[in-house]
């Protein structure tokens, strides 16, 4: 008799940003006359850079033409942009993969959450908290036990080591959804965590473009020792716009072994039996970023975003809220005036100013008393949510 795997039913009843839109959309429905500014969901919106418009549009011709037409691509990802990724992380953090070190995919969030069934059943899984929701529910599908590392105002929102061995640990820096960037050093004491442990870390740097603080790290492979025991997730989704074109990478050193056996090799494997590869209208896209015309229109795209959570974040501070993040990240996390609920103080901000943000316990239980501001919208929009927040607030 055909059964089902009942670890579906422990996960919460409603994904958070689904229950956000779900609000808002409601109150559009009732509310026609009061246009919603949504800063909830991190989505991003400005046009892709010409650069790489001009490849995208390239590889879709080559498809009109039986002489350049491509059916199935590499199912691991084409060289030619494996090689690219390779110079970038020597170029930009000194440091040394080879091609074949990086494996490509459809998302950062796909890869966080299929490379955990690398691992045994049953493993013991550390999470920031608050955390982003795909490494829970993710690992709580596969029967994993959770295990909870506090990110307060205490510890500036970074993890200290588990207090306990644990297998896998997930982290993500810059983190959503509190903004913040681990340091070398808070890094360095994970690593060695991991090493005498025998953990296996999970890296996501999918927003390392918004980082400009040269003394912070982008890459766990910055860390010494982090190629013995991490595994990077990287994404074109907010470096390159790329949330509606869908292109990652996962990033694993040939050192990194467990019980003997490459993980390198076992994600290769995974992805030949289950995947067939990024497109190749993407990949040539992907291309494009990573040249230097893409890189330096990229970049200017970033700046854009980041000087919209310079906006917010200044702005929040100016009405007396305190704010954490957006300095080198697209988010702020906001503390709630009064210790209000953070579903309270959202529904709040949505009746009163009709601008939609994400309530911070969606996260997780410590990001009860926060909610995620992010800075995605366009400039004039953001400008107008902030007005209508502080008109609110005097």
């Amino acid at each position: 008799m055909t059964k089902l795997n009942d670890n579906y039913t422990q996960l919460k009843d409603s994904y958070v940003f689904r229950q956000v839109n779900e609000k808002a959309a409601a109150f559009a429905s009732e509310h026609p006359d009061l246009p919603i500014i949504k800063m909830g969901v991190g989505n991003t919106t400005r046009p892709l850079a010409p650069t790489v418009l001009d490849a995208l549009h390239g590889a879709v011709d080559k498809l009109s033409d039986e002489a350049t037409y491509t059916g199935y691509g590499d199912e691991l990802g084409e060289a030619y942009l494996r090689e690219a990724l390779s110079g970038y992380y020597k170029n930009e953090y000194g440091v040394e993969l080879t091609a074949d070190e990086f494996v490509l995919s459809d998302g950062a969030k796909s890869d966080t959450a299929n490379i955990a069934g690398l691992f045994a059943a049953g493993s013991t899984v550390a999470v920031q908290d608050p955390v982003y929701p795909v490494y829970v529910e993710s690992n709580t599908v596969l029967g994993n036990r959770i295990v909870y590392l506090p990110c307060t105002e205490e510890n500036n929102f970074v993890p200290t080591p588990p207090s306990e061995p644990v297998d896998i640990i997930y982290l993500c820096s810059p983190n959503n959804p509190t903004g913040t960037v681990a340091t070398h050093e808070q890094l360095q004491a994970l690593v060695d965590y991991a090493l005498e442990n025998g953990a296996v870390i999970i890296f996501d740097a999918a927003y390392s473009a918004f980082i400009r603080d040269d003394s912070l790290p982008r890459s766990i492979f910055e860390i010494d020792g982090a190629k013995q025991c991490a595994i990077e997730v990287g994404s074109f989704s907010k470096w390159a716009g790329f949330c509606g074109v869908r292109l990652a990478w996962t990033a694993i050193s040939e050192e990194l072994r467990v019980d003997g056996v490459s993980l390198l090799e076992r994600w290769r494997r995974r992805q030949l039996v289950m995947f067939n590869g990024p497109s190749n209208i993407s990949q040539a896209g992907g291309l494009a970023v990573l040249s230097e015309a893409g890189q330096r229109e990229c970049a200017e795209i970033i700046d854009y975003y980041r000087a919209n959570a310079s906006i917010i974040r200044e702005s929040l501070q100016a009405v007396g809220l305190t704010v954490y993040g957006g300095e080198n990240s697209p988010y702020i996390w906001l503390k709630t005036p009064n210790n209000k609920p953070s579903w309270e103080f959202f529904d709040e901000l949505l009746e009163n100013t009709q601008v939609v943000t994400t309530p911070g316990v969606g996260f997780g239980s410590e990001g009860e008393g926060f909610i995620r501001v992010s800075a995605f919208a366009s400039a004039e929009t953001t400008k107008t949510a902030m007005q209508r927040i502080a008109n609110q607030s005097s």
